[in-house]
């Protein structure tokens, strides 16, 4: 199977990847987690069974650019560029709307709150089906 660029997403593949990751587990797992590779082979099989065949390096691809293209339009709206879209930016608004933003805040040792915050997580490990 092809991997990474070269094969576009059609309208129907990402709607189901955007169904998938609109469930809470996914969401919860995907969020502040470094370490996603099992959750993206999962990902890939959820979509298998809805007949959308991609690996998930494709997944983990689609998900990031999908996920910072929806920042960049976000960041223009709230800039006052309203003529910035996105085809499913409604979709993702739902889904990454209650997932907080990491605020590089400096704490009184010196150290960064969403560093310290990312290195004391434990790396996710491959869901159970």
């Amino acid at each position: 199977m092809e991997s990474g660029a070269g094969k576009h997403w059609t309208e129907e593949e990402v709607k189901a990847l955007l169904s998938v990751w609109s469930e809470k587990n996914i969401r919860k797992q995907l969020h502040g987690t470094l370490r996603n590779k099992g959750i993206f082979i999962y990902i890939a099989k959820r979509l298998q069974e809805l007949g959308v065949c991609r690996d998930w390096k494709q997944c983990r691809a689609k998900y990031k650019n999908l996920k910072y293209e929806y920042r960049t339009v976000k960041y223009a709206h709230s800039s006052g560029d309203v003529t910035k879209t996105m085809k499913f930016f409604h979709d993702l608004d739902a889904i990454l709307r209650y997932e907080p933003v990491p605020q590089l805040a400096a704490e009184e040792n010196g150290r960064c709150s969403a560093t310290e915050t990312q290195l004391n997580t434990s790396p996710t490990t491959e869901s159970t089906q």
